[in-house]
């Protein structure tokens, strides 16, 4: 499993993950490439709202406020790069 990255500032880590849009059920789905940790989600690839899902279920599984998630990189890719602040590290569970 890959581990986060710490983050320059204080308090956060960064995570990159691959996005499965478009899936039956959403959840943790494994690693891609062992550097990023694969998430599926129901939602399309249209206008945002795969992003939008992202970050509504990173915030529920990791128990932060969304506010908390950023999406440095990847914003129309499906790899994407994302800043958590209030984490110093992020070990993803076992796929569902």
């Amino acid at each position: 499993m890959t581990k986060s990255q710490p983050c320059q500032k204080n308090n956060c880590c960064i995570i990159q993950v691959r996005v499965l849009p478009n899936a039956r059920h959403e959840g943790w789905a494994g690693m891609w490439n062992e550097t990023h940790i694969k998430i599926a989600l129901r939602a399309p690839a249209v206008d945002g709202k795969a992003n939008d899902a992202l970050i509504d279920f990173l915030s529920k599984e990791i128990d932060l406020p969304k506010r908390n998630f950023t999406i440095t990189s990847g914003h129309t890719n499906r790899c994407k790069t994302i800043q958590i602040q209030g984490i110093t590290s992020f070990n993803p569970p076992k796929a569902d």
